[in-house]
């Protein structure tokens, strides 16, 4: 017996896990069980081995994966074996000695305001049909809400509060949040809004959509970011998490509280909206630098 459908439902329906992050448990999983079949030529992955686990991760490395991508491979697997051991299924758990892979501290640079301002200030770049004032408005509302790709993609028409100025968005393990929003941006929604209605799009309960009516999915939504970012950057990585990034930097830069930045983006903690401070930081030493009264005397004794 196959134990993948049960630990899935389990992660959903007990640990409430959402529906995208259940697809991504699967894929890591499935990846494994095709490389145990090609190993053992069967299917009962849940009789492998540490060596096995050991061998995928090598493969994984020398197909050129990150240790990111490993490590949140690994990191199911390590699920799912805890979840066979609760269940009695196994009595020793595979992968229990296995480390994760150390990685590389990455830092990432986000967009420049004056980056993301050519972008959105200029209507060259987009068509002034339904894609294009959709593609606009994902983009706009990525950036001045920090909400992740999924979260957009989920966002339905009854989550958009007019009379508040909000939005509400359904985040990792189902957690709610509301975020508000400028009314100008509220003005884009509408406008938005009103050509599907003129275009009699099939009404559903997703706000962007397709010409044909169909919810957006994954790779549309990164596909089109990285293709417009592309158009005023030569930053190596264009992708709708890096909206989310130069939002939260642009807001600390702001002055921006870091406990409110955190709750805007749904942090279950602080240390993880602090990776976006590395920008903020930057820019904190630069004004410190032209302010301070020593570093002021420097420049002028040069």
């Amino acid at each position: 017996m196959q134990y993948i459908q049960p630990f899935l439902d389990y992660l959903l329906l007990e640990k409430n896990f959402s529906p995208l992050t259940v697809v991504s448990y699967r894929r890591d999983l499935d990846d494994f069980l095709i490389f145990y079949e090609s190993e053992e030529g069967e299917q009962t992955m849940h009789s492998a081995s540490r060596n096995h686990i050991r061998a995928f991760m090598m493969v994984l490395s020398q197909d050129g994966k990150t240790e990111r991508t490993v490590n949140r491979k690994l990191s199911a697997l390590r699920s799912y074996y805890r979840y066979l051991i609760k269940e009695s299924v196994l009595e020793v758990n595979p992968i229990e000695q296995i480390q994760s892979l150390k990685q590389t501290k990455e830092v990432i640079i986000p967009f420049t305001k004056q980056e993301m301002e050519s972008l959105l200030g200029n209507d060259a770049f987009f068509s002034d049909d339904f894609n294009g004032i959709r593609d606009r408005l994902m983009i706009e509302l990525m950036y001045q809400t920090g909400i992740r790709r999924a979260e957009l993609i989920t966002l339905t028409q009854k989550n958009i509060d007019e009379n508040t100025l909000s939005i509400k968005v359904l985040g990792k393990r189902n957690k709610e949040r509301i975020i508000p929003i400028a009314a100008p941006l509220l003005a884009k929604i509408k406008e938005y809004q009103a050509l599907r209605d003129q275009l009699r799009i099939h009404p559903i309960e997703a706000v962007f959509v397709t010409e044909k009516g169909k919810p957006l999915y994954d790779k549309l939504v990164y596909s089109k970011v990285k293709y417009y970012l592309s158009l005023i950057s030569e930053k190596s990585k264009k992708s709708p998490h890096m909206l989310r990034h130069s939002f939260a930097t642009h807001m600390l830069d702001a002055g921006a509280d870091l406990n409110a930045v955190k709750d805007i983006l749904g942090h279950s903690s602080l240390s993880s909206t602090q990776v976006y401070t590395h920008g903020s930081i930057e820019n904190l030493k630069k004004v410190f630098n032209q302010a301070h009264p020593r570093e002021s005397k420097k420049r002028k004794d040069l």
